[in-house]
């Protein structure tokens, strides 16, 4: 009976390893699939670069301004339910924003998929977490690569399905692609339960530990040139080298593609070395 219930215990970690990657998958094929849309809406808007610039920073402060409040959300409900909501309401967030008819009107929509995604990002990393206690192992790099993957895909696609169906069909497609998959994986994600002992409402808005503000420095000065790839990457190649869609999709698309090859080799390497050491 032991041997049965351990059994089942270890599909159900296996199946929440396959889960939690479709999650990183989702929000990194709607990213992906972002930036070829960047030039076709200053195209079709006739926006200059500066004031694309402002609209994509409405990415950023959603993220931003609605991340601090992720932590708190997951320890009181559970990275499980709330990876499912902000996914939920992160999806069509995707096909409004390229659908808005005037880039004004695209503000709210750029903001709360930054917010959404964000979130997302926060609960679908506490949730990899999880998956890694379950099995006894790290996969929280690969599951980063299932991002890049993501990333990787709906670039590379995403710049060619524009130029087959268009822009909106493609917006709505990638939504679909997107509700189908988390419906599907919403089934396996391993239950996190809430941890209300790390609610502490009386906690430093800026903890005193300063390795903490080392990993942070770390990881802003990793996403700058991400971001800026991700934002500018098609734009650069459509202005300044005259590529198809097809090919600025892929401006993204191989940058994505180039750190999923990496990522997918970081697990073996940190249960060879240990998470410090590596």
């Amino acid at each position: 009976m032991r041997g049965k219930t351990e059994g089942t215990m270890d599909r159900q970690a296996n199946s929440g390893r396959w889960a939690v990657a479709a999650l990183f998958f989702i929000n990194g094929f709607n990213m992906g699939a972002w930036a070829p849309q960047i030039p076709q809406m200053m195209e079709r808007h006739g926006l200059k670069s500066g004031v694309m610039g402002v609209l994509i920073v409405m990415i950023g402060l959603g993220a931003v301004s609605a991340m601090i409040f992720a932590g708190k959300l997951i320890a009181h409900h559970g990275s499980r339910r709330m990876v499912i909501v902000f996914a939920t309401c992160f999806i069509p967030m995707f096909p409004l924003m390229i659908l808005a008819p005037s880039p004004w009107l695209a503000v709210p929509f750029l903001f709360l998929f930054g917010a959404f995604g964000g979130c997302m990002d926060v609960a679908m990393n506490s949730n990899a977490v999880a998956v890694e206690r379950h099995l006894g192992r790290a996969v929280m790099s690969s599951s980063h690569g299932f991002w890049s993957l993501g990333g990787f895909l709906g670039g590379a696609l995403g710049g060619r399905a524009i130029e087959m169906f268009g822009y909106d069909r493609q917006a709505l497609g990638v939504a679909a692609l997107c509700a189908v998959t988390l419906a599907v994986a919403s089934r396996f994600i391993v239950n996190d339960p809430p941890h209300p002992e790390q609610e502490r409402p009386k906690a430093r808005m800026f903890p005193r530990i300063p390795i903490l503000y080392v990993l942070g420095a770390m990881a802003l000065f990793s996403m700058v040139p991400e971001g800026a790839v991700l934002d500018w990457a098609a734009v650069y190649v459509k202005t300044e080298l005259g590529a198809d869609l097809t090919r600025q999709g892929l401006a993204f698309g191989l940058f994505s593609g180039a750190m999923a090859l990496v990522r997918f080799g970081g697990d073996a390497v940190r249960n060879r070395f240990g998470a410090v050491r590596t």
